[in-house]
């Protein structure tokens, strides 16, 4: 082993377990690095599931705020359905050596604000995974292993156990209220499962946020090679509302909800139109993206490198939260409660404001209240309000754990929307 090698295998002792502790706590550790994305290659609207040993491929892409580029890399770690690290060697969910340099990276051209671009890949020829399951990429200088810069967050699925999902407003909590329930069917028989009671773990998550995972109970019935998760409490979920949209895909012209474009001296600023609360309004139909976002320049033949960052401004007119804080929440925040995302609330003008450096682009946003006590769950009900209309994602993984599994498997996933 070399004595870089030697390095990084000390280092993840303590820093592989302490970044995947809490999967809401921040993924960029950094504040020069920004835009992470994590994405199955060529299919925007899907989560970041590939199937193992097929040609699908994650693609992981970040910018550094600088003028040069920094020598990085990067390794994986195994986790278990919580996001905990599994018990599994190295040696046994990775072919290789657990690090690799983040060799491709290009300039930003024409833009105000410089940075440089990296991509990863996996699997890659570098990095290989040999079993299903989460997986944790984390990236850090490369003479620090130690110290972890981002995180990003996939998973690689076998294909055994199909899972037929439905979503209805007709809840054990009520029909057509505010919220929608999840039943699921999963099909064992490519995959005999000894006791499905016990060796299962399903979890379902909404609109790719960690703040809405939930693990389901032991399923209602067994059905032959049917197995039946029904009126579960833990698959019921708050409906929330659809996404706020906004563009800023050209600084000469306020597109979709920008009130205004200006020039700030050093880039351009983007003002929001102000926001309202929707709690007690009547629900309103849009297309969106459930979240995410997508980097985009009018002019750029290839926006990763050509757009630049906007310093977007968000104005929120809703009361001051007793007792909690308002966060700005998408996938462009990573749906972290990181300090950069609170909003601060003017008692003058009696309104929230927050100030964002984004990637030019096309963006889903909505606004989400969390508890100062540290124990209520953050939730979007206090200002986006729940509609049963919703049309949210529902992403279903299910988990293979049998006695005296050191790791879980991930042997069935499937996507599924309220409508």
């Amino acid at each position: 082993m070399t004595r870089h090698l030697a390095s990084v295998a000390l280092a993840l002792a303590g820093t592989l377990l302490s970044a995947a502790a809490a999967d809401t706590s921040p993924d960029i550790f950094n504040p020069r690095f920004q835009t992470l994305q994590v994405q199955l290659d060529g299919a925007f609207m899907l989560p970041p599931v590939a199937r193992l040993g097929t040609s699908d491929r994650i693609i992981i892409s970040f910018d550094e705020i600088a003028d040069d580029y920094s020598e990085l890399r990067y390794r994986l770690m195994h986790c278990n359905a919580d996001w905990q690290p599994s018990r599994l060697m190295e040696s046994e969910y990775l072919e290789g050596f657990n690090e690799a340099a983040v060799d491709d990276y290009a300039f930003s051209s024409n833009t105000y604000i410089h940075y440089v671009n990296y991509r990863i890949a996996i699997p890659s020829d570098d990095m290989q995974p040999l079993v299903s399951g989460n997986y944790l990429l984390q990236v850090y200088p490369q003479d620090d292993p130690s110290d972890t810069i981002l995180q990003a967050r996939f998973s690689l699925a076998e294909t055994m156990m199909p899972v037929a999902a439905g979503v209805t407003s007709r809840t054990d909590m009520g029909f057509n209220t505010e919220f929608q329930q999840l039943e699921l069917a999963v099909d064992r028989s490519a995959f005999p499962v000894g006791n499905p009671y016990q060796d299962l773990v399903v979890t379902v998550e909404q609109n790719n946020s960690p703040d809405t995972r939930r693990t389901a109970a032991p399923p209602l019935r067994v059905e032959g090679n049917r197995i039946v998760y029904a009126h579960d409490p833990n698959l019921v979920f708050k409906a929330s509302n659809e996404f706020r949209r906004f563009e800023t895909v050209r600084v000469d012209y306020a597109g979709m909800h920008t009130e205004s474009m200006e020039w700030g001296g050093s880039n351009y600023h983007a003002y929001l139109m102000t926001d309202g609360s929707r709690k007690d309004s009547d629900y309103v139909y849009d297309s969106t993206q459930r979240g995410r976002f997508m980097i985009d320049e009018y002019n750029s033949t290839d926006p990763a490198l050509g757009a630049d960052y906007v310093t977007v401004h968000f104005t929120l007119d809703a009361p001051e939260v007793i007792g909690g804080d308002v966060y700005v929440d998408g996938d462009f925040t990573l749906h972290s409660r990181d300090d950069r995302y609170k909003m601060t609330y003017d008692v003058n003008d009696r309104l929230y404001r927050l100030q964002l450096p984004l990637k030019q682009g096309s963006y889903n946003y909505q606004y989400v209240v969390k508890a100062r006590d540290g124990r209520t769950p953050a939730t979007t009900s206090p200002i986006e309000g729940d509609k049963y209309e919703t049309v949210n994602e529902y992403l279903v993984k299910v988990y293979h754990r049998p006695p005296g599994s050191r790791g879980d498997r991930l042997v069935g996933f499937s996507t599924v929307t309220s409508h």
